[in-house]
């Protein structure tokens, strides 16, 4: 008899089953209480659920059975669980009672899920067909009580996708593993243990070693596994060829890096030009201003009481001159801020303070360590960083309270910025506009780091910022 064979006589048995048997568990605990076979009680040590009371056990499932209201007299929770673990498709789940009281009652709801099974066989025109023009191979595993695995079936497609013959496969299954890169066969290995175990549908995907055309396919596994009654496991299920999706997948991978790196560079080259033009606003203009302002001084010296209207101007110009003294500065500064010379923790503390006397929105700055040895690049993006979160802060969050962090250890340095403002949508992170967002994200990647930009738990914006030091000098505080 065909494994398909097998498989519909087997659904045809269990349709035409009389009566389903009927667990009682308690959903606190999860402990079997009951058991009801045929409509009479059976003793429960001859009914043993240690499957069905571990995915029972699974986190997901335990938030569910704690969600579920105490004050219902019956809930039926089977699509729910079905939709978490599929291995709860063969059964049907009842919450009954109310407060502690509750049961939970569970049911092996085989009949209707085989003769479902049987409707989409019977009312398809031909099973044969359909699975020649499936878009992969169709195939059918098991796997014994000690781990081994074969095939049991594997349509036509298979030479074509595997290079191999399917008799081949069936005969020998060390073949099918000696196909997959040795670096994915660990993780091929631990899916199917992991789907053997929970019941949960394998879905794997990896690279295949093609002796014959000398090439690498990409392939994935889908298949849903089935507990049979001799305890052993069979999986039916599809394999088909990913290769071209996963070298676009690539493609683009590689274009975005190409760009995140282009895109940096030209941050460090705009970085270079704002030194290079701050340093001559303060050498050019400033030396300049600095003579003006000497000559106007040694020309008001020279004036005399009766000189009151060239007296004035030459106040008036050098006072002039002060202001543009200032707005050198201050453009300067701007440039390249001098308190980056200082360190990047007193830099951060400054632009902190800075964000409090301009903007009017309370700052507070902490930091672990008491001053971190890292080079101009680590210091410059993590200030620009820091300078476009606030700047977005004052702009849109509608805050009424920032916290600054820096933390350092021996192998990273992170900062995050931190509001309590309206917060920000997934959307607008992905505008095509959002260029201080993806600013910020392209300087943290230019050095191997990452920046993220998510909602706080309480509301607000966190933009957190991971660079890698090799190596940090660490200074404790207070030492």
């Amino acid at each position: 008899m065909s494994p398909l064979s097998e498989i519909r006589k087997y659904l045809e048995s269990a349709a035409q089953s009389s009566r389903d048997d009927i667990y009682a568990i308690d959903p606190e605990r999860l402990q079997l209480m009951g058991v009801l076979v045929d409509g009479a009680e059976a003793p429960i040590a001859d009914h043993p659920l240690d499957d069905l009371l571990q995915a029972l056990r699974e986190p997901s499932v335990r938030d569910l059975l704690d969600a579920v209201p105490t004050e219902a007299a019956m809930v039926d929770i089977s699509h729910e669980l079905h939709a978490i673990n599929r291995y709860f498709g063969e059964f049907r789940l009842l919450m009954v009672g109310r407060g502690s009281g509750r049961v939970l009652l569970v049911m092996r709801d085989s009949q209707a899920f085989s003769r479902h099974i049987l409707h989409v066989l019977n009312e398809g025109a031909n099973l044969s067909a359909l699975i020649s023009n499936a878009p992969g191979v169709v195939y059918q595993a098991h796997m014994s009580r000690d781990g081994a695995m074969r095939f049991l079936y594997l349509s036509d497609a298979c030479k074509p996708l595997l290079g191999e013959e399917a008799e081949a496969l069936i005969a020998n299954p060390d073949i099918f593993l000696s196909l997959i890169d040795e670096e994915d066969r660990g993780a091929y290995e631990k899916n199917i243990s992991q789907s053997a175990h929970g019941l949960s549908v394998l879905n794997w995907t990896g690279r295949f070693w093609m002796q014959a055309w000398q090439d690498t396919k990409w392939i994935n596994l889908r298949a849903t596994p089935r507990k049979m009654p001799d305890g052993t496991v069979m999986w039916e299920g599809i394999m088909t060829n990913i290769t071209q999706s996963r070298r676009e997948q690539q493609a683009i991978r590689e274009s975005h890096e190409k760009l995140a790196r282009l895109s940096a560079q030209l941050a460090q080259i705009k970085e270079k030009e704002r030194l290079k033009i701050a340093q001559e606003v303060h050498d050019d203009l400033g030396g300049n201003l600095t003579a003006i302002r000497l000559g106007l001084s040694s020309m008001i010296k020279r004036l005399g009481p009766e000189q009151e209207v060239l007296l004035a101007k030459a106040r008036q110009l050098e006072a002039i001159v002060d202001d543009t003294f200032e707005a050198a500065h201050r453009i300067a500064s701007d440039l390249r801020p001098n308190v980056l010379e200082l360190g990047i923790v007193a830099a951060l503390e400054w632009q902190a303070t800075q964000f409090v006397d301009k903007i009017g929105i309370p700052c507070e700055f902490v930091c672990n360590v008491a001053e971190v040895d890292i080079s101009t690049d680590h210091a410059i993006t993590l200030f620009r960083i820091c300078q476009e979160a606030m700047s977005n802060i004052a702009k849109y969050a509608k805050a009424s309270h920032v916290e600054v962090t820096l933390e350092a250890s021996a192998e990273e340095i992170m900062m995050q910025v931190i509001d309590d403002g309206i917060g920000i949508a997934p959307v607008d992170r992905l505008k095509a506009n959002a260029f201080g967002i993806s600013g910020m994200s392209e300087r943290a990647v230019a050095l191997a780091g990452q920046c993220k930009v998510q909602a706080g738990r309480q509301g607000g914006t966190i933009v957190s910022v991971t660079l890698p030091l090799h190596p940090v000098k660490i200074e404790a505080a207070g030492g």
